[in-house]
């Protein structure tokens, strides 16, 4: 049996946790990120909180065989950096791959936390079975990752799977950084809530399930949102289609949590937007792993190691 650490880096927490080859997890740390203590503080608490992992199972930290990070934003894999981490100010190319590989002498990897989480459905979840993946988590925004062979595909600068600045209502809805018309602009669960609120007030949706809810109820304003989504969501499936094709979706996120109120409109919207030699070939299926960030980070250095069996 192979052991791997997985490293979750978020804004607010990170946690490090042991897992083996299977996904099992053995011991986990977690607190807070401190980000506003800078970036040499957070790796210090990563590497404290690795050491802190009970690894007896596998005789210590010398027979881990690797460390994976999953972090916000788009990751320069080659040089294991962040390229831009609006939640972790300051880590913008820090050397945070370096700094624990030279503290633990095993071999560090990172990569964006969509990504590393499309990677634990590819090898462990409900891609496992398919030669080529494409993961999209659609709640608070909305990210994708494209697996082929157990093995991410990042892009030449890790910007791969960043579906969420894709236009899908050009001249829409202006949100930061992101193209007017941005599916995460448009359709994300922030996008669903901020639109529901605007319609019904702030007192009547809490949450994208509020929308999808009175549309079921018969809302007149809230089924014009959800068909908003379902055009903006079938749109976005029917672009990652026709350019890899893969052989599965697989969809998580808060959002589908309200599947059953569009699933079925969704699925017809998809097949219709693509070519008919593709049509009810592409399965599209629902994560199983609750744990994926993590998992799947600890999932990272076992897929660049040729280690996936």
């Amino acid at each position: 049996m192979k052991y791997y650490i997985g490293v979750d880096l978020g804004g607010t927490n990170v946690r490090s946790l042991l897992v083996d080859e299977n996904g099992e997890s053995y011991s986990e740390v977690r607190g807070t990120t401190e980000r506003e203590k800078g970036p040499d503080y957070v790796a210090e608490k990563i590497m404290k909180q690795i050491e802190a992992l009970d690894t007896s199972v596998c005789g210590g930290l010398q027979g881990v065989e690797g460390i994976g990070i999953g972090a916000p934003g788009p990751v320069d894999t080659v040089y294991g950096v962040m390229i831009m981490a609006s939640n972790l100010p300051g880590f913008e190319n820090y050397p945070i791959c370096a700094k624990l590989k030279q503290r633990f002498n095993l071999p560090v990897f990172i990569d964006n936390d969509a990504n590393v989480a499309g990677l634990a459905e590819a090898i462990l979840g409900a891609g496992k079975d398919y030669p080529t993946n494409y993961f999209i988590t659609c709640s608070t925004g909305i990210g994708g990752a494209l697996v082929v062979d157990k093995k991410l595909v990042s892009g030449g600068r890790g910007h791969a799977g960043e579906i969420g600045n894709m236009i899908i209502f050009p001249g829409g809805y202006k949100q930061g950084a992101l193209n007017s018309g941005a599916a995460e602009g448009e359709i994300s669960g922030t996008a669903m809530t901020r639109k529901g609120q605007e319609a019904k007030g702030a007192d009547v949706v809490k949450h994208a399930g509020d929308v999808f809810r009175l549309a079921a109820e018969g809302d007149a304003d809230c089924k014009k949102i959800r068909d908003q989504f379902v055009d903006g969501f079938s749109t976005l499936l029917a672009n990652i289609a026709h350019t890899v094709d893969p052989h599965c979706f697989v969809l998580g996120g808060g959002v589908f949590k309200s599947k059953d109120y569009f699933w079925d409109e969704l699925v017809e919207a998809f097949n219709s937007k693509i070519h008919v030699g593709m049509r009810n070939h592409i399965p599209l299926l629902f994560k199983e792993i609750d744990d994926c960030g993590a998992v799947g980070a600890a999932m990272l250095p076992m897929s660049q190691l040729n280690e996936v069996k």
